[in-house]
């Protein structure tokens, strides 16, 4: 006999008042520890959840019309699940009547105490038992948010920005949450920059994306160049995220209802956190009925703030729900980029320089609602509008140099636009200013040509790490790197000898030198490795056991004036005039003044800075031509006089013109074969000039060396075979922020080695967290080559070859040799890791590109090659390799 709770089953009329709904009609499957799979004949892919929505409803009301005339039972599989359809006669009652709010049914078939709303795009199962039909509500009208999303996905930033106009938005402020402008507003912008390679249209997207800003929502601005910039704050901050790969693994499985196998299996296809994340949640229909809140650039980079600063225990459970809520209340293409932002890999092509041009550009032509100062005009002709936004960019980027900080640059922007920069700006204490770099040279024969005529000083290049110097006069120190990252507690023992150094009438001031190890007991000078051995972080005063001296060579700010537009002549004098030294703990860098004519007395001086364990010298010009400082328009007219096209031709560059050579002797600063600095004695931050030369002992003719990044790699054969070999190197283009292959390596690496990079690049698909691999190429890895795995850009290798040849399979430095082909290595050998260097540090196209000139002009001119040949590749991988030094 029948229980009673089945005899009040069967006899229950089925009536629209006891329909139930999509979340119940999962309900059996969430029960049965199944996850839900959103798969009707397989084609969900690419649709959003409401879009999905709407297509199986649109499907099931066409199947509806077509069985219309026959009666009986019919099955419509859903998922997977089978439910019977009523007859026509009835479903035609059911659909005929105008669908109120129904409520939502518990799992054992009765009303939820607190019914929840249902999105009113979703078809919903009408009727109770085996006889229930998906009723389809009619479309609901448009809100005011979504006619703000649409318009937003509209919004045509990538146009020039003279034809753009920012204000004709303006009316949408009104729909934005709290006035706050959207997130989607900045992923429209990163959608269309990914979406080219045009470093012009990139430029002009996010130059119209401030522009924006500026006028519709200044508030949000800084938080969107924070987020741009994929950063959260200066390099010299805390800002790290420490969001490891399960963290938002699991804030996936748990936000999208995906399995973790199914994860993994989207991240083996796509092998972007960004795509895999936008994949499994576009791909689920919404089982949680509640209206995400929406996302707006403050609230997210608030939330982003909030993980960076989360510390301690539980951290990482916490860290875990700010995730979570970023990724329920995330839609569409927000899903992808803020994963992308979550990793800290953005992944847009957008690099910083980018920002700082799109910036200076957005300030000239759009200036905040109510401020106190007005955009100048633009000129109309094409040269005069270059030569106005040429003139902003410079004046950011040296302000950007000197105050890196957006935190800083943004708000006075805001405050008066471009003009102010330069007072509200300059150089700061406790502020690390990004250093000047040198230039390298083969050997020093070629340094005394560079230099002819010109006096400079010779300094020892001793092998440690470069140091930047703060003191106030309080006596307060801070120590950054050359990455301008802190590391004041390093050195608690030069904290506390800084102080002391100063003389009579020091106050405040930043100084720069190398940090190197030494033997207290003798002074002798240590390797590097020492050094390195030091801790990094917290170093207690009274545990130090590697003792270290700071070797002091430029001053650049004392007592609240900058010094950086002196010549270093006269830098060098006030610091050795103002400042003590120490002996074994702070001295002045070993010097010889010269000229190119003292060539014997500068070799002597290279051969015992070898000698005393230095890498080799640098060398320093001591002087303007004018033996004077130089105002900044006076700099500008120097550089722009020294500087000649590249000669992009074969060969080209050798021959020598009766023009560049001048009176006394003196060789012109032009140089054919490619940008030629000019030869200023002035601190240069933020920049490569040949003011500053480095000859180093492994610099000459057989020893070049190059910083390549490892891309991608191949299964080994033979012996080599449960290993990567061989690895495609490649470098870096500074301007797009694009990998260009270069070679394939497979000399210098030691079993230990190759056992080490098989564990950090691991394709294992059963490692759930592996994020340093993946199967599918990077958008912006330049090649046309098909490895087996594809690798995270994380490391930096030191590569010696022998020579730069042309080739048709490479792409790197095409077009700065020759328009059709790039530039390999012939017999490349792996030397070390560069873990000292970050892959914004690695070798550029220009600078393989010059080498490749140097080599020619040195009379090694190679005839075009085989590229099995030219790479040094072993035609039989399975042979044994010579054993090489541990990395």
């Amino acid at each position: 006999m029948a229980s009673s709770s089945k005899r009040r089953k069967k006899s229950s009329p089925v009536t629209s008042q006891q329909s139930r709904n999509l979340d119940f009609f999962f309900g059996k499957q969430r029960q049965a520890a199944a996850q839900p799979k959103a798969v009707v004949d397989g084609a969900s892919e690419g649709l959003t959840d409401e879009e999905y929505a709407r297509k199986l409803a649109e499907q099931w009301a066409k199947e509806d019309e077509t069985r219309g005339s026959n009666a009986g039972p019919s099955n419509t599989t859903v998922t997977g699940v089978k439910k019977r359809k009523l007859s026509s006669s009835k479903a035609t009652e059911i659909s005929g009547v105008e669908q109120q709010q129904q409520p939502q049914l518990s799992a054992t078939g009765g009303d939820s105490q607190k019914a929840r709303e249902i999105p009113p795009s979703l078809p919903q199962l009408v009727g109770t038992g085996k006889q229930a039909v998906l009723s389809v509500p009619p479309a609901p009208k448009k809100t005011a948010a979504s006619e703000s999303d649409t318009l937003i996905e509209e919004m045509p930033f990538d146009t020039d920005p003279l034809q753009f106009d920012p204000d004709i938005y303006g009316s949408l402020v009104a729909k934005w949450p709290n006035g706050k402008a959207p997130y989607g507003l900045l992923t429209r912008a990163f959608v269309l920059v990914n979406s080219t390679r045009s470093r012009i249209r990139i430029v002009d997207t996010l130059a119209n994306l401030i522009r924006t800003l500026i006028r519709l929502d200044p508030d949000s601005l800084l938080d969107a160049v924070w987020l741009t910039t994929n950063d959260i704050g200066p390099s010299y901050e805390t800002n790290e995220l420490g969001l490891g790969g399960s963290i938002i693994s699991k804030a996936l499985t748990k936000t999208s209802g995906i399995t973790p196998a199914a994860l993994k299996k989207l991240y083996n296809k796509h092998g972007d956190p960004g795509d895999v994340a936008f994949e499994a949640k576009v791909k689920q229909i919404v089982l949680m009925l509640k209206k995400p809140t929406p996302l707006t650039i403050k609230n997210v980079y608030a939330t982003i703030t909030k993980i960076a600063l989360t510390s301690g225990k539980g951290s990482q459970e916490s860290k875990q729900r700010h995730v979570e809520r970023l990724l329920v209340d995330a839609k569409g293409e927000e899903i992808r980029y803020l994963t992308r932002t979550l990793i800290q890999h953005l992944r847009i092509g957008a690099v910083k320089t980018t920002m700082l041009i799109a910036l200076s550009r957005a300030f000239l032509l759009s200036a905040p609602d109510g401020a106190g100062w007005k955009c100048s005009e633009i000129p109309q002709d094409k040269e005069g509008r270059q030569e106005a936004f040429s003139k902003a960019e410079e004046i950011l980027k040296q302000c950007f140099a000197r105050r890196p900080n957006y935190n800083d640059i943004v708000p006075a922007l805001l405050r008066g636009g471009i003009g102010v920069l330069q007072a509200e700006c300059g150089m700061a204490i406790h502020v690390p200013l990004k250093p000047m770099l040198g230039s390298i040279t083969r050997d020093l024969e070629d340094m005394m040509v560079k230099l002819q005529g010109r006096a400079f000083s010779c300094e020892f290049k001793y092998d440690g790490q470069r140091a930047q110097i703060h003191c106030d006069s309080d006596g307060k120190v801070s120590i950054f790197s050359r990455h301008l990252e802190l590391m004041t507690s390093k050195y608690p023992d030069l904290v506390e000898l800084v102080p002391k150094i100063r003389g009579d009438g020091v106050e405040s001031f930043i100084m720069e030198g190398e940090v190197v190890a030494i033997d207290s007991q003798t002074g002798n000078i240590q390797p590097f490795q020492t050094l390195a051995g030091r801790e990094k972080k917290n170093v207690e005063f009274r545990s130090i056991s590697v003792h270290v001296c700071l070797f002091a060579f430029d001053l650049m700010y004392l007592n609240g004036e900058e010094l950086l537009s002196k010549p270093f002549r006269e830098r060098r004098e006030l610091m050795k005039s103002m400042f003590i030294e120490i002996p074994r703990r702070f001295i002045w860098v070993k010097s010889l003044d010269a000229t190119s004519a003292d060539v014997d007395l500068v070799r002597g001086f290279f051969r015992s800075s070898l000698e005393a364990r230095c890498e080799g010298i640098m060398v320093k010009v001591l002087d303007n031509k004018a033996s004077q400082t130089l105002s900044p328009e006076e700099k500008e007219e120097s550089m722009e006089e020294e500087r000649v096209p590249v000669s992009k031709g074969k060969g080209k560059g050798k021959g020598k013109s009766k023009e560049n050579e001048k009176e006394g002797g003196e060789k012109s600063e032009r140089e054919k074969g490619g940008w030629r600095k000019a030869l200023l004695a002035t601190y240069e931050p933020d920049k490569r000039l040949e003011s500053w030369l480095k000859v180093k002992k492994d610099y000459d003719s057989s020893a070049d060396t190059l910083d390549l990044v490892p891309i991608a790699a191949w299964h080994g054969n033979g012996r080599k075979s449960k290993w990567w070999s061989p690895i495609l190197l490649a470098v870096r283009n500074p301007d797009t922020g694009t990998f260009e292959a270069v070679c394939k390596c497979m000399s210098g690496f030691t079993d230990k080695y190759y056992a080490e990079m098989k564990e950090f690049y691991n394709d294992d698909e059963s490692e759930e967290n592996n994020i340093n691999t993946s199967k599918s190429k990077k958008a912006y890895y330049e090649t046309s080559l098909s490895p087996a795995v594809w690798f995270e850009p994380k490391e930096v290798w030191e590569i010696a070859f022998a020579d730069i040849t042309l080739s048709p399979t490479y792409s790197a430095a095409m077009g700065l040799v020759s328009e059709e082909r790039g530039l390999s290595l012939r017999f490349p050998r792996f030397l070390r890791k560069r873990s000292d260097k970050s892959i914004e540090e690695a070798s550029t196209p220009q600078f393989l590109a010059d080498l490749y000139f140097k080599q020619e002009q040195g009379g090694k001119k190679k005839a075009d090659i085989p590229e099995d040949e030219a790479e040094g590749d072993d035609v039989d991988d399975s042979q044994e390799e010579p054993e090489a030094t541990e990395a």
